[in-house]
């Protein structure tokens, strides 16, 4: 067998936006350690202050790499072609963007007062998000790659890690805005502490979330959901230390605690979007 028959196929526009998502994760995670070099360079001690706008640097960055990551599968479904080398790539790329640039933002920029409680414990719970994070993205790809899977089911099992990455990273963006003077962020870093156990179980649970596959570039719309989609677009960019945030609680509201108990019609009429195009291919994530 010729060499090249072993090759991966590698599509260039959906992987030119992991690239994306990747370079965005790398990057904020570079700005982490700026913020952390900053604030530690003075004898005072740690000075959040001084750390704060490369903080908030590294969550446009992870806000920038769930735009990537939507996108790259956007445009795989597109193409409508499987390419394992494409998914492979997804959750490498998810690893560092969704899974090491959010928990060490939170290790630095939010836990690191409860070591003064038990000695390691920031570190601790920001271990325990990567872990589910990588476990999470590693069931995915089997369940994928698996001859059983059935593809009308688009469903996720357990919150996508890009949710969750930016729901923690949107809810320290709003917490460190409203606290911008404060050195500690008070009882405000127990609650972010809670909420990362959350998401990290959240990730590797069984709870359903929808994935919207269905709705793509030949989803059709009416003029009132174009305008109502600009109108919240800006509403976002204008109120942005709070609107993302509440996004994102949206979503994660949903999957948990709206969608059980929703009639199956509602659910369909709400996610399958009637008005997609007839000729859309329905196929799970493919690239």
């Amino acid at each position: 067998m010729p060499a090249t028959d072993d090759e991966p196929k590698i599509y260039l526009l959906p992987n030119l936006m992991t690239a994306g998502n990747l370079a965005c994760g790398f990057f904020a995670v570079l700005s982490i350690f700026q913020g952390i070099l900053v604030a530690t360079s003075k004898e005072a001690g740690y000075d959040f202050a001084l750390a704060q706008p490369f903080y908030e640097r590294a969550i446009m960055l992870i806000f920038a790499s769930c735009i990537f990551d939507l996108l790259d599968g956007r445009l795989a479904r597109l193409g409508g072609k499987e390419s394992p080398f494409g998914r492979e790539f997804d959750s490498l790329a998810d690893v560092i963007s969704f899974g090491m640039a959010p928990s060490l933002l939170m290790a630095k920029a939010v836990l690191f007062p409860l070591d003064h409680y038990v000695d390691g414990l920031g570190w601790g719970l920001a271990c325990i998000y990567v872990l589910c994070g990588a476990v999470r993205l590693a069931r995915f790809n089997c369940i994928a790659a698996s001859s059983n899977h059935n593809p009308s089911d688009t469903d996720f099992r357990g919150i996508p890690i890009p949710m969750a990455a930016g729901f923690i990273s949107s809810l320290t963006f709003l917490i460190i805005y409203l606290n911008e003077n404060d050195r500690d962020l008070g009882i405000w870093k127990f609650v972010l502490a809670g909420a990362m156990l959350c998401l990290s179980y959240l990730m590797i649970s069984n709870v359903r979330y929808p994935s919207f596959k269905k709705l793509g570039w030949r989803t059709r719309g009416t003029p009132l959901v174009i305008v109502g989609g600009v109108v919240l677009l800006v509403v976002t960019v204008r109120y942005r230390y709070v609107m993302p945030v509440m996004l994102f609680s949206a979503y994660l509201l949903y999957g948990l605690v709206v969608r059980p108990f929703l009639p199956k019609r509602i659910v369909k009429e709400i996610e399958d979007e009637e008005h997609a195009d007839d000729s859309q291919e329905e196929n799970p994530k493919s690239f």
